[in-house]
């Protein structure tokens, strides 16, 4: 126990949970030269979590991968918000109605209270997508960003 217990931050995911999330990021990321990362915090003192999710989407520089095609996975837990950002390379290949639709797929799991499995769900579609749109070319993809969930206040 450290010196200031009640600082600690909140976990919210177990240890399995975890590197289950990480593991399929990691197997969709082998088929596809596409990259997903997941960034989750507490609350989000944004108006709209679209534009929570850009900022970290370039604080986190993933506009810079090879074809522009990262996609974030945000979500703000106690606030219970959550956005999908994707770079102009995908986005456009797939558009609007692709991406919303992801959204209520998860948050039908997340009402259940299905968190894990349905950020496991989305990635996993978002793997496949991106794999269609941006085939893995072993000669040229390196895996551009880190696969670990970031965790932000």
């Amino acid at each position: 126990m450290g010196l200031f217990p009640f600082f600690k931050k909140k976990e919210f995911f177990s240890a399995e949970e975890k590197q289950q999330i990480v593991d399929v990021i990691r197997l969709a990321e082998k088929e596809t030269s596409g990259e997903i990362r997941v960034y989750v915090e507490s609350k989000n003192y944004y108006v709209d979590a679209v534009d929570r999710a850009a900022e970290i989407f370039f604080k986190l520089r993933m506009e810079e991968t090879d074809h522009r095609n990262a996609v974030l996975l945000y979500i703000a837990m106690d606030h219970h918000e959550l956005a999908l950002f994707a770079d102009e390379g995908i986005y456009k290949k797939v558009g609007d109605a692709y991406w919303n639709n992801a959204v209520k797929e998860m948050l039908s799991q997340f009402k259940k209270d299905n968190i894990c499995n349905g950020i496991v769900q989305c990635i996993t579609q978002i793997g496949k997508t991106l794999k269609q749109e941006f085939p893995y070319i072993p000669t040229e993809d390196k895996n551009e960003l880190p696969d670990e969930i970031v965790f932000g206040s």
